[in-house]
């Protein structure tokens, strides 16, 4: 099986995708039509242009068919995770990393996915896309394992009743079924039935549970992925699926027990198990197609700045340290997202006076912090950009915002001038965030337009994260200190 490593938003030629594939262009031809297919690859027009670019715009993709051996078109992968398509392994890192092989940053980064993804409570078993469905076996194959690492493997219990024994007394069993002594009119018992309740070691759900475990394990190692998932190898079982029936009787056990079995937990492992068998494929097959990431990693990052930059946009005005006490003309249960103006539609009726509407929807800035340091009330507003900026002395300047993220910026300041003014807030920052591989705070200067400038609105800095290092905080749930942005 092949496992290779490919950066998203790189453009690749249908050669190098070749050659990756390890295979001929009619093989490859399929696989590049598959993952275009479910929208993890795109096609662009081969300009020099479009080579030295490091983020994909609308705009640019081309609709086209796939042909051999053509290299009018170079090709982009917009995910970021890992997919198996056609006995391929594609573990796909994001665009900021120049690394050829950074398995230590993916690692990191798929468990970053997975407490992304942790408050869904369901497991992706497919694939869907707008012309066809395939079943998720890699996503079923995490689930399994990490739910069984998490709650061990499936369990039955039986009851046992024994004479004499440890457990609870069976006092109507005793009585019934007993010899009884009589002595002073009190009745005296030489036996007690009890009852004892034990795992059933023989189960077939168990048994069954882990020899499919025990499977996973063996195409994970054998797909190189059980390190990038950070996952023990699991040994429970020599047996193989076929010992425990054919695929229709073991669907129909699994159907009477999902009948008789009301534990939640218990209810997805069978579901997953059952999903398995109707598809019955693995890693290696032709027509696997599975996946485990994100098309949308810029999402990611916003979630992952707004939680280690102690984002307060959505906080009660009364939990923010202010320097002064919150002012009457705002509510304790306002927040900062709700003060925010919204814009009014003004109309007029058929007698010609008018009437207000007020639209529904505002300006949604991504992080608003609020500390105090040295007796310093500071308001920084962040914005975080999945960019990889360009932006040096002798280089043209490439892959930066556009205008509107630069006016918006501006204007969420200008949103928020009266609760400044009011509450005597005397650093206001602006900020873009954006991701570096490096092991350091990256100043990278700031952007500005001189006609809001004038309206005393503060510039924007640009600040280059150390992924790996928020990504860490991310995964203890603990915040960045906002002073060591230096802003």
């Amino acid at each position: 099986m092949i496992s290779k490593f490919v950066r998203e938003q790189k453009r690749y030629t249908q050669k190098n995708l070749r050659d990756i594939f390890e295979c001929t262009g009619e093989k490859a031809v399929v696989i590049i039509k598959k993952l275009k297919e479910y929208g993890v690859l795109k096609a662009v027009k081969a300009t020099d242009e479009q080579k030295d670019m490091s983020d994909l715009i609308d705009e640019d993709i081309e609709v086209a068919d796939v042909e051999i051996g053509e290299n009018e078109y170079l090709y982009v992968f917009t995910f970021v995770g890992v997919i198996t398509v056609a006995g391929c392994i594609l573990k796909c890192y994001p665009k900021y990393i120049s690394n050829d092989a950074p398995k230590a940053e993916l690692k990191q980064i798929i468990k970053v996915l997975e407490r992304y993804n942790s408050k869904e409570q369901i497991i992706q078993m497919y694939n869907d896309s707008e012309e066809s469905s395939s079943f998720n076996l890699l996503a079923v194959m995490i689930y399994l394992l990490n739910d069984y690492y998490e709650n061990g493997v499936y369990t039955n219990t039986q009851d046992i009743i024994k004479e004499n024994g440890n457990g609870e007394i069976l006092w109507d069993k005793t009585i019934n079924e007993t010899f009884t002594l009589l002595s002073n009119n009190r009745p005296y018992y030489t036996e007690l039935l009890t009852k004892k309740r034990v795992m059933d070691d023989f189960d077939y759900f168990k048994r069954l549970h882990e020899c499919i475990l025990s499977l996973f394990t063996k195409e994970l190692k054998k797909a190189d992925l059980l390190d990038i998932f950070d996952i023990l190898p699991v040994e429970l079982s020599d047996e193989e699926l076929d010992d425990f029936g054919d695929n229709e009787y073991i669907q129909y056990r699994i159907e009477n027990e999902l009948n008789v079995q009301f534990n939640t937990r218990k209810q997805l492992v069978l579901k997953a198990i059952y999903a398995y068998i109707t598809h019955r494929s693995n890693l290696s097959s032709v027509d696997s197609f599975s996946m485990f990431g994100t098309n949308s990693f810029n999402l990611v990052w916003e979630k992952v700045c707004a939680e280690v930059m102690d984002n307060q946009l959505h906080n009660y005005l009364s939990s923010l340290k202010l320097p002064v006490k919150l002012n009457s003309s705002y509510n304790a249960t306002d927040t900062l997202l709700s003060i925010i103006e919204k814009p009014k539609w003004v109309g007029t009726k058929t007698d010609d006076s008018l009437f207000t509407k007020v639209a529904k929807d505002t300006l949604i800035p991504d992080i608003i912090s609020i500390y105090i340091r040295d007796n310093v009330c500071h308001f920084i507003i962040f914005d975080a950009k999945y960019y990889v900026i360009q932006l040096e002395p002798n280089k043209e300047l490439r892959g930066q915002p556009g205008v509107s993220d630069i006016i918006k910026q501006y204007l969420y300041q200008l949103a928020y001038k009266k609760f400044i003014d009011l509450h005597h807030i005397n650093e206001i920052k602006n900020c873009f965030l954006m991701p570096t591989e490096e092991s350091h705070i990256i100043n990278k200067g700031y952007t500005n337009m001189e006609m809001l400038d004038n309206l005393g609105l503060s510039h924007i800095q640009i600040r280059q994260l150390p992924a790996s290092e928020v990504y860490e905080y991310y995964l203890k749930g603990d915040k960045m200190d906002i002073s060591k942005l230096n802003l």
